[in-house]
């Protein structure tokens, strides 16, 4: 099976593949908390190897905000292939997040945030919606990615959802990202916390 036939089949159900990709996403992430046995295919982490991945992390959310404003303001000025080279560049440093978030929480242990009771229930409060609207986002930003990536500029305007559909995904994306970096900044560099190791499932 050629190339241009997978695009072609991917441009004729980008729902249908939206729908598949953001299964595959949710199993894996679900997976890690939930599956002993999954959990227990990523290595043990030190403290200190929790940090550097959470440092980490908090760069390339930063660097994602930036790159999805960016995308936001080109293609309101009419510059396409640039609003699509910030959207994909995007679309990447999520898959790395991904690739740093997935070991660190099957294998780090548990950061909990010690402050005032006040900046407890904001922290909390920004933490939960940062991680309702990091899972309501999956599917629409997955959509506005395949479709963007399997129709012409003109298609996309003229046949396609997208505008919207890239509206609600940039917007989305950029409040849940934004709430991340803030509470990794009060957890980390504000206020103090305290830090249960994981337990790693033995596999035989």
């Amino acid at each position: 099976m050629t190339v241009s036939t997978v695009c072609g089949r991917v441009k004729r159900r980008p729902r249908a593949v939206t729908v598949a990709l953001s299964v595959i996403g949710y199993v894996a992430v679900v997976g890690v908390f939930v599956s002993p046995t999954i959990a227990g295919l990523f290595p043990d982490l030190a403290l200190s190897q929790v940090n550097v991945l959470s440092n980490a992390i908090a760069i390339v959310n930063s660097l994602t905000i930036v790159s999805i404003l960016l995308g936001w303001y080109w293609i309101r000025n009419g510059e396409v292939r640039k609003h699509a080279t910030a959207m994909v560049s995007s679309f990447t440093l999520i898959l790395l997040f991904l690739g740093m978030y997935l070991p660190k929480v099957a294998g780090g242990g548990t950061k909990r945030f010690v402050g005032p009771d006040l900046i407890t229930i904001g922290y909390l409060l920004m933490l939960a919606i940062h991680i309702l609207l990091s899972i309501l986002a999956v599917p629409v930003v997955l959509y506005a990615v395949v479709l963007g990536l399997t129709h012409s500029p003109r298609e996309l305007r003229e046949e396609t959802p997208h505008a919207t559909v890239g509206r609600i995904a940039a917007g989305t994306w950029l409040l849940s990202l934004t709430l991340g970096v803030v509470t990794y900044l009060l957890l980390n560099h504000v206020y103090d916390w305290t830090y249960t190791a994981a337990v790693i499932a033995v596999i035989p």
